[in-house]
């Protein structure tokens, strides 16, 4: 696309805007070529299955694996990233909409948070006995999720209580750090952990760290590294008018909105991590039903690990001796086995020579999220690739019914490889496919606006990373999507 067509003539104010994030003109004018142009969808070949793009570890091979990930974690070289910026908003709705309430108070007793959501109505003068008794639903939810009350319904899913236990509840945060003191902690009993979030809510993470980690460092006899960070500025997005051009409100300025979780790759950047677990902030267990997730971890770490010391032999061998034919024959073919990649000749190393990543995959049981499939870029090169919904095109039946043939689904479970040979960081920006973008319809001051979603990081960000795809069992995956949902066993 021929980016300099799209001259927005920006006023004086406008252009301060941008400098203030840290955008450039030119990247604004990026951007709403993009928002001006038909979206560019992604060509499903066909969706990954068990011998055809995905892995299943055979019982007798998971334990050179585990070892293989212990012996990583004890060097140093794990971390944990938690993209946990998002708002519960979606987790209490159907609390909100009235659908929800009275499976909330059928269950209150047995959520996490009950003691808090009882202080709350006993300071407004009720008692939530009562209040259940006499079907009080509107009273309770008001304190639950209402501004004056405990505000659930506005603050991050991490600062939730999500379990209970005999010694008091824990947050999804907590579980976050008791579940990584189970596969990353090196031989110092170090556990890094760097979390993402929204910068109104930096202090109250903070805060709660501050009062809980010295007793978890206590209790699992380990220390934690942990980091926050939030989305940067200069990753926000311009908004679009639908007739063309910036959309401009009605005091002048542009409106510049957070672009996606796409924007998470420069903090994922800036770990300067080695082998980096990734995971969404809402999938956790209780520490009885941990026991599945921690392995598959150590599996999926594990394979990571030996993937990369493969993809290091090889190039390394590419490297000293380019003209060797066995080399090169070796090369391409642990590049077809291992990856699905189709190369040869000279292209060989620069294919293989990229952030790899271990993604594991559940069987589809319905839930929203992205898939495995086989992809065809434009170039004609077929590549495994995570894509959701929104990259899809609706209008294309044999593109719904790839979909539809898929067998399994993405939680967010993703071990990374983000170190060369020698030990250097890749920039993870070379590896983003820029076309996988989403245009959304949005409204503001009553208007209707184009937003634009940068690459998904476990999709578009990574588009251009080796990928490997390994089935993980369904017990890995215990999402915390509504309130009700807590009502699960693995959340008891």
């Amino acid at each position: 696309m021929r980016y300099d067509l799209f001259m927005a003539r920006f006023t004086e104010a406008q252009k301060t805007q941008l400098r203030e994030r840290g955008i450039s003109e030119e990247e604004a004018n990026r951007q709403l070529a993009l928002l001006a142009s038909p979206t560019a969808y992604t060509e499903l070949v066909r969706p990954c299955r068990p011998g055809d793009g995905i892995e299943t570890v055979p019982t007798e091979r998971q334990e050179a694996l585990i070892l293989l990930h212990g012996e990583a974690a004890r060097q140093g070289r794990c971390s944990k990233f938690v993209p946990a910026s998002g708002a519960a908003t979606r987790m209490f709705q159907d609390v909100l909409s009235g659908r929800g309430v009275d499976a909330l108070m059928a269950g209150i007793q047995q959520f996490a948070f009950v003691d808090a959501l009882a202080a709350a109505l006993t300071f407004r003068g009720y008692d939530l006995d009562v209040l259940r008794r006499e079907g009080g639903g509107a009273e309770v939810v008001d304190a639950l999720v209402g501004a004056d009350g405990l505000g659930y319904a506005t603050i991050p899913k991490g600062l939730i209580p999500f379990h209970r236990y005999a010694n008091g509840s824990r947050t999804a945060f907590e579980e976050h750090l008791v579940e990584a003191a189970g596969y990353v902690r090196d031989e110092l009993d170090l556990c890094r952990v760097r979390l993402t979030v929204s910068p109104e809510h930096l202090h109250g993470f903070r805060l709660l760290a501050e009062r809980v980690v010295p007793a978890y460092e206590r209790e699992l006899r380990a220390r934690f590294e942990l980091g926050f960070s939030v989305q940067k500025a200069s990753t926000d997005t311009i908004g679009g008018a639908p007739s063309g051009g910036p959309f401009v409100a009605d005091d002048g300025g542009l409106v510049l909105r957070p672009s996606g979780h796409g924007a998470l790759l420069l903090n994922l950047a800036e770990l300067s991590g080695d082998v980096v677990f990734i995971k969404n902030i809402d999938n956790v267990q209780t520490d009885a039903y941990r026991g599945p997730t921690l392995r598959w971890k150590k599996i999926l770490g594990g394979r990571l690990v030996e993937l990369q010391r493969a993809v290091f032999l090889h190039v390394a061998r590419l490297r000293s001796r380019p003209l060797d034919p066995v080399f090169a024959a070796e090369a391409a073919a642990f590049a077809r086995e291992a990856f699905g990649i189709e190369a040869q000749g000279a292209e060989l190393s620069r294919v293989l020579e990229r952030p790899l990543r271990v993604c594991g995959v559940v069987r589809n049981t319905g839930e929203p999220g992205g898939g495995p499939y086989w992809v065809r870029s434009p170039d004609g090169r077929i590549t495994r690739q995570i894509v959701e919904t929104a990259q899809v095109d609706p209008n294309a039946e044999t593109q719904r019914a790839a979909m539809r043939e898929a067998t399994h689904f993405n939680p967010v479970d993703l071990v990374c490889g983000l170190k060369d040979a020698a030990g250097a960081p890749f920039d993870l920006r070379s590896f983003v496919d820029p076309r996988a973008v989403i245009v959304a319809k949005k409204s503001y001051q009553g208007r209707d606006l184009l937003a634009l979603e940068r690459p998904g990081l476990w999709n578009g960000a990574m588009a251009g990373w080796l990928t490997a795809f390994v089935e993980v069992p369904i017990e890995t995956f215990t999402p915390v999507k509504t309130v009700a949902d807590l009502l699960r066993p693995e959340h008891q």
